[in-house]
């Protein structure tokens, strides 16, 4: 049993003040490795405006930023260590959500294994995800991962470019399989992206949140 580290309390950027957000969809941005909080924050005025946007910084220092959890030379990590950090985001998560009518995540590379993972922690929670230029944890038969809640209603995005060179294909093989089975799945292939986010997925993110999650 991996020993839980003490984290720190969750530091988070709002779009809107505390007064103003009550009965709003929420939308919480989980940025990538050796990020913070402004990075996806940034994109949160080209989002739909009808969500109050959330960003959570990760818990653990890497670099100039912060990770949710180690990544070895390889690209590997611990299953433990995932869990850890999605338990964080998820307590930080109850501190909010019945202030609001409904969460979806967003997540950008690591980020988006941690929207994914917290899907399997909390089938039922969550209105719709977003990954951008990610990955799903391969949990093998972890009994944390409800994966057999998941019936392919939950609304995904997953937008890539097949030739991002930090996602490695074992990953995507593995993410490809996973949600197939398990989510109501929107796909789209970008070129010239690279590891990144362009405009063009950008708005298409804004038109599968406000047909999946604001008109529903």
């Amino acid at each position: 049993m991996t020993e839980a580290p003490a984290f720190p309390a969750p530091v988070v950027l709002w779009s809107h003040d505390e007064a103003e957000r009550a009965g709003k969809p929420l939308l919480v941005l989980l940025h990538g490795y050796g990020s913070n909080e402004d990075d996806l924050f940034s994109l949160a005025g080209l989002l739909p405006e009808g969500f109050v946007v959330a960003a959570l910084r990760a818990p653990m220092p890497m670099g100039p930023g912060f990770t949710w959890f180690p990544l070895t030379a390889s690209i590997d990590y611990s299953i433990d260590a995932v869990k850890l950090a999605a338990e964080y985001a998820l307590e930080w998560l109850d501190t909010v959500k019945a202030n609001h009518s409904s969460v979806t995540l967003l997540g950008f590379s690591m980020g988006m294994a941690m929207a994914t993972t917290m899907l399997r922690y909390r089938p039922a929670d969550f209105a719709a995800v977003v990954g951008l230029s990610g990955f799903v944890i391969d949990a093998g038969a972890d009994a944390a991962f409800r994966d057999d809640e998941l019936d392919g209603s939950v609304p995904m995005f997953w937008g890539r470019d097949q030739q991002d060179p930090v996602i490695t294909p074992d990953k995507i093989d593995y993410t490809m399989g996973w949600v197939r089975k398990h989510v109501d799945l929107t796909k789209v292939l970008y070129t010239g992206m690279w590891h990144g986010i362009n405009q063009q997925e950008i708005g298409h993110v804004g038109e599968f949140l406000t047909h999946k999650v604001l008109t529903d």
